[in-house]
This record gives structure tokens, sequence and C-alpha cells, in this order.
């Protein structure tokens, strides 16, 4: 089950306004589910207009009223079946801050993995690797005025989920999401870790990758005493990945405990957190960088960005602290300018 941040999330949400789409026969398949997010939506004071597309016949009309009797803070717009659903939401004339479409199914890649978040370029180019997974034609037609409607500032973020219980929650409140959001203006921020919320989201983020035995365990109490060891990258306002610093002489300061969330796996986020550690860093005196890991998706990454692997003398101690994992090493020259995400 996903950590649910809700203070920590609310506080980005909360006044906003987001506007939920979801078909015929997707509602009728998970009412009862779609109702209990937008409800829990409006106890997080966040405003909703939900759109629908059921037919007008007599057979719904109860339907329709259940909507309104158990929605009754939500704004329920009927959207009628001749017209192309996907088109008539995106071109409401209230402007939404986050705008959800909840499908049969999430985006996936055309190895069958979850896309988490994409910008409206890398969904363009994506289009062909999960296009064949979106069963309805009129979706996949609606990709690029999604794309059109980011690009002119009608919307920050659209968000395509899969619809199931608390799958909206899921996506809004916890570090994992639930499917795939796509923005251009993510904000980005490095910085150290600065709050108990903080600390706790950063504890989650480790847990995952101490399941796939490539990172020592690291517990909520030793994250609590070395909390001004620990540097946080945030986009838009989240704690999405961290990077603890552990200088190891007065020129030398290592690279420990990289970890990205599963949402922003992928995104450059990885990218973005070592070289905004450098910079930092650099800033502080250290022009010597070392990294010992045994994670070959961070030995890609550290060499691309201009590590060398092998033993060194220097670090003989270091290593004999963790015997038999590779060590990486880099020796930062230059000012170079801050990273951007």
């Amino acid at each position: 089950m996903p950590q649910l941040y809700l203070q920590e999330y609310a506080k980005h949400l909360a006044g906003r306004r987001a506007g939920i789409a979801c078909r015929e026969g997707i509602l009728r398949d998970h009412l009862a589910e779609i109702v209990a997010d937008l409800k829990f939506l409006g106890r997080m004071g966040i405003a909703v207009t939900f759109f629908h597309n059921l037919p007008n016949r007599f057979a719904n009309q109860k339907l329709q009223k259940e909507l309104e009797r158990k929605l009754p803070a939500a704004e329920v717009v009927r959207v009628v079946p001749e017209v192309d659903f996907y088109r008539a939401v995106l071109h409401h004339p209230e402007p939404f801050d986050k705008l959800i479409f909840l499908e049969r199914r999430p985006l996936i890649d055309k190895a069958g993995n979850k896309i988490n978040a994409l910008t409206t370029t890398r969904l363009r180019q994506s289009l062909a690797e999960f296009g064949d997974a979106i069963a309805n034609v009129n979706f996949r037609d609606a990709m690029n005025r999604i794309c059109e409607m980011i690009e002119a500032g009608s919307c920050d973020r659209v968000h395509i989920l899969p619809a199931g219980r608390d799958t909206i929650k899921h996506e809004l409140f916890t570090v994992e999401g639930s499917g795939t959001m796509i923005a251009n203006n993510f904000t980005e921020e490095f910085r150290r870790v600065a709050t108990d919320d903080e600390v706790a989201i950063v504890a989650r983020i480790l847990a995952s990758y101490k399941r796939s035995g490539f990172l020592k365990p690291r517990g909520k109490e030793y994250l609590d005493r070395h909390r001004h060891n620990f540097f946080v990258t945030v986009i838009d306002g989240i704690v999405v990945g961290c990077v603890e610093e552990k200088p190891f002489d007065e020129e030398t300061v290592e690279l420990g405990a990289l970890a990205i969330s599963t949402r922003f796996r992928n995104q450059r986020v990885g990218v973005y957190t070592v070289n905004a550690f450098m910079h930092a860093m650099r800033a502080a005196g250290f022009r010597r960088f070392i990294s010992l890991t045994r994670n070959p998706r961070l030995q890609e990454l550290l060499q691309r960005l201009g590590f060398v692997a092998g033993d060194r003398p220097e670090y003989k101690r270091r290593q004999e602290q963790s015997p038999g994992v590779p060590l990486f090493y880099r020796e930062g020259a230059g000012d170079e300018p801050p990273p951007h995400f």
C-alpha cells in the first residue's frame, strides 16, 4: 500500500481546481471508487469538475442524479455522446490546474512498464511506443491536443490514470503515483532536508532501493541523526530523490544513498541530482568525488557523467569498508553553472 503524504502534498494542491474526466463504461464499472476519490479531493480543499458522457436515457437518469447527490461540492458536466468526449473536455472554457483522464489501463512503454512522467516533447516522441496499448482510438488522437493544451498554457498538468480504487488519491498524494503525468513546467530545487515530513519521504524512497539489494539499509533513526547530510531533489514542491553527503577528507566527498522515486526514474532526475550535488559540493570546497555502488544503472549514470571506475590507493580505507563494491571517481574542475532538470 503506497504511503500517503497528505499534509505535505495538500499544501501544494489546496485551492486549486482539478478536472476529472471519465467515459461511460469506465464510470459504470468504477462508480463507487471514483465517487470516493472525488469526495476525498473535496475534503482536501481541491475544487473538482467531473466530466462524463452518460447518454440521457431514462435508465441513466437515476445514475446521473446519484452522481449529483453524492458529489454536492463538485461541478458535474455531462458531455453529450454525439460529441468527441476528449475534445469537449480539452476545450472546456474553465481552466484547470490539473486535468485527469480515467482510462482502462495506464500508459506503458514497449517493455510493458508504466510511464510515470512525460514532457509534451517526450510524449510526442513516445507515442509509437505506447500508442498500441491504448484501446480507445479517440484517446490516441487526443494526445496531440493534450500537448497543444499544455504548451498553450491552458493547463499545467494532465494525468492519465487507470481507473480503480484510490487511483486519484494515490496519483496526487503519494511519491510513487498511480499513472502518467504530462507537463512542461516542472520546477526543480536541490537543497538539504528541511522537515520531518521530508525525512519520512526520503526513508520511503530509500526503502524501495533497499529491497533491490543495491543500497545499504538506512533506517528512520539513521536519517533523523544524519539529516544534515542529506540533500533532496524537489520537483514541483515534492521530494522525488535524495543523495547523502559523506566527506572523506578535505578535498573528497562521497556521493552516497542516491535514490530517485519510481515516478521520476528515467526522466533525467538522476542526472540532475548528481550534477546538483557536485555543484553544491564544489561551492563547499570539495573537488574530488567518489561513489561506491553495485547498482548497474547508477554505474552507467556515473560513467556518463565523467566518473571512472577502478581502485585508487588513496581511498583504500573506504573500499575496505565495502569489500567487492566498485568505486567510481571523478575530479571536478571549473565552476560549472547550476544544473537544470
